[in-house]
């Protein structure tokens, strides 16, 4: 039987395992490892392999990361099969060793991700069809050809930490019932959009431009570190989702400033007013930053950041699911590795 290890052990590598697999999982493989098992096997760092395996799986989203390190490492690419967010097909691409190990989900997932038809689904059902078509308008022509794979296998939707946060978050200030909300970066097709619909004029600063107009959204494309658009003791909702941990870093074209999220911690409690709610989301777990992507905090830094405001709640998200009444100090030692925990906090003046 085909051994096999599992570079990952996030919603990748469950999809993997849930979509079913020939051979055998004898272990999984952190880039840095955080712990011991994982879905009651062993976990093993990457600088530390077992000797005796007949392929990689690499069910992660760090590929380009994972293939370097593997080249440093003299680890045998031509044994890993590379399922998503590379360009080019690198590691083994035998088709029949792909289709034994993979099975049908995931060599569908395999083929959709490099633009593969041949020996998928596709030609079967395309058969099917015709057979079964009555009307000659609709049948099959190869100009009007769309063919799309990735989607047979898929799920109805993601609900992940972007989804558990910005309805939380959306959920607090509609039971507010204001009617004007601030906000700082956070997403727009998502959290924005729902306080849109529920007739909230939202005033929204970023330091990227907007891509368009949209009714009862006002905007503002500055840095919004200092806040200097907005009077002291004003503000009576709002949020930042995903936003804050990234100031200072230069990602989105903003300035080098260390200490850019913590100025900003600082001008949102000058700025609002008493009574005043706020509603942020930062990543969590052992404190760092991960340049230039963002900066991971403990809880408890965040809260003694807001130190005046009373935190009224604190949730977190992580892996599709959302956890609330969460101790201050429980994910203190969480590394992640690609798997983010955010934490959700509400503070009031």
């Amino acid at each position: 039987m085909v051994k096999l290890l599992v570079w990952g052990t996030g919603n990748f590598a469950r999809k993997f395992i849930n979509n079913g697999y020939g051979g055998e999982i004898i272990g999984f493989i952190e880039t840095h490892k955080s712990a011991d098992r994982f879905m009651d096997r062993p976990v093993f760092d990457s600088r530390n392999l077992p000797e005796e395996y007949d392929y990689i799986i690499v069910a992660n989203s760090y590929v380009a990361e994972i293939y370097d390190l593997c080249l440093k490492q003299n680890i045998d690419i031509s044994k890993m099969i590379f399922l998503y967010g590379v360009k080019n097909r690198i590691g083994c691409a035998e088709p029949s060793v792909l289709k034994e190990i993979l099975l049908e989900k995931n060599y569908t997932v395999y083929c959709a991700e490099f633009h593969l038809l041949e020996d998928t689904f596709l030609n079967v059902d395309m058969a099917e069809y015709q057979r079964l078509n009555k009307r000659p308008s609709f049948d099959i022509r190869e100009q009007y050809m769309w063919p799309v794979i990735k989607d047979k296998y898929s799920y109805a939707g993601t609900i992940g930490n972007y989804f558990w946060q910005d309805l939380w978050a959306a959920r607090l200030i509609l039971k507010s019932g204001i009617r004007q909300h601030f906000d700082i970066g956070s997403r727009l097709d998502g959290f924005i959009a729902h306080l849109l619909a529920a007739d909230i004029d939202v005033t929204m600063i970023d330091v990227r431009k907007f891509p368009g107009e949209v009714e009862r959204l006002h905007t503002i494309v500055d840095d919004a570190t200092s806040l200097h658009q907005i009077p002291d003791d004003s503000i009576g909702s709002i949020s930042a989702l995903c936003s804050l941990e990234h100031f200072g870093l230069g990602r989105y074209g903003d300035s080098i400033d260390p200490e850019a999220c913590f100025k900003c911690f600082d001008n949102i409690q000058r700025k609002m007013k008493k009574g005043g709610r706020l509603y942020i989301s930062l990543p969590i777990g052992k404190e760092r930053v991960e340049f230039n992507a963002h900066r991971v905090f403990y809880a408890s830094t965040v809260e003694e950041c807001f130190s005046s405001l009373r935190l009224k709640e604190f949730a977190c998200t992580a892996e599709g699911k959302i956890e609330y009444n969460v101790d201050i100090h429980k994910y203190d030692e969480d590394t992640h590795n690609g798997e983010y925990r955010y934490g959700l906090f509400f503070f009031e003046k």
